[in-house]
């Protein structure tokens, strides 16, 4: 099994694991969400970074030990620790923020305090609503930076688009830092395609394979060992890499030669993207 996507430690897995890991207990776990903008899931506690969770989005909770919570991700499965008071009790949201970021702020006022900076894909639940802004129970979000969880691009690249120029992060998965696999995740959410969290999660089991001959098209993937890059159109890539430090476009072919330099081997697949769901509403 892989230990990123399986609920289990030495002292407690995930009920449907009983008979399949070794554990000293087994539970259904509790159901819990991220109540900051943006916490690290650990390897362990006090960890390594292996992934980044967003406000609102969803967990479930199997053990929490000196501070810390053992938890697997309801978006991708992944499973790993956050620290307890990074968590509430869940509530049922509405809406996710579609900008790049934005602010919420405390009074339907945008000269009031803001309260949080927000990454794209954040999410709320909606109790109401002004003329310029939608009320949560957290405070006031902009009305044009939050859509219904329903509203979803039709284009992955365009999604991607937005993290254009946000910083390289080894396990990121916000505007404040991303990596090549938490872009490509991010592009997949935004059009309704899931999307596991790591590069080789990815490449084993997004999309469908194509073959060395295809023509590539604007959405397609590709993967070498370690990497992941989306198809722009045009020859070009868009990808979150640590050449250029940021998500970047690259022209598709000097970025074959550079990665095959740089020691990194060739491009080991092509994915396509399954058929993607209509925008709602549009």
């Amino acid at each position: 099994m892989d230990r990123r996507l399986t609920p289990a430690n030495k002292r407690v897995a995930a009920q449907h694991l009983r008979g399949q890991v070794e554990a000293a207990s087994y539970v259904a776990g509790t159901e819990k969400m991220v109540a900051v903008p943006l916490a690290d899931l650990l390897s362990a506690p006090h960890g390594r970074r292996e992934r980044q969770l967003l406000l609102g989005e969803r967990v479930q909770m199997f053990e929490e030990r000196a501070g810390w919570a053992f938890v697997q991700a309801e978006k991708d499965g992944y499973v790993g620790y956050l620290r307890f008071d990074q968590l509430e009790e869940r509530r049922p949201a509405t809406h996710w923020v579609i900008a790049r970021a934005s602010h919420l702020y405390t009074e339907p006022d945008f000269k009031s305090h803001e309260r949080m900076n927000l990454s794209m894909g954040s999410q709320f639940r909606v109790i109401g609503e002004t003329e310029r802004f939608f009320e949560t129970p957290l405070g006031y979000i902009p009305r044009p930076h939050l859509a219904p969880l329903d509203r979803l691009a039709s284009d992955p690249v365009e999604v991607a688009e937005r993290y254009l120029g946000v910083p390289y992060l080894w396990g990121g998965n916000s505007i404040w830092g991303i990596d090549c696999s938490g872009l490509v995740q991010a592009a997949c959410v935004g059009v309704g395609v899931p999307c596991l969290g790591d590069s080789d999660m990815q490449e084993a089991q997004t999309g469908r394979a194509l073959s060395e001959t295809a023509k590539l098209r604007r959405g397609d993937l590709l993967f070498w060992k370690g990497h992941v890059a989306l198809v722009a159109g045009k020859g070009r890539l868009l990808h979150a890499n640590a050449h250029h430090m940021a998500v970047a476009y690259e022209d598709m072919e000097t970025a074959i030669a550079r990665i095959a330099a740089q020691g990194d081997g060739p491009v080991t697949s092509r994915r396509r993207l399954p058929r993607l769901r209509r925008r709602a509403g549009g």
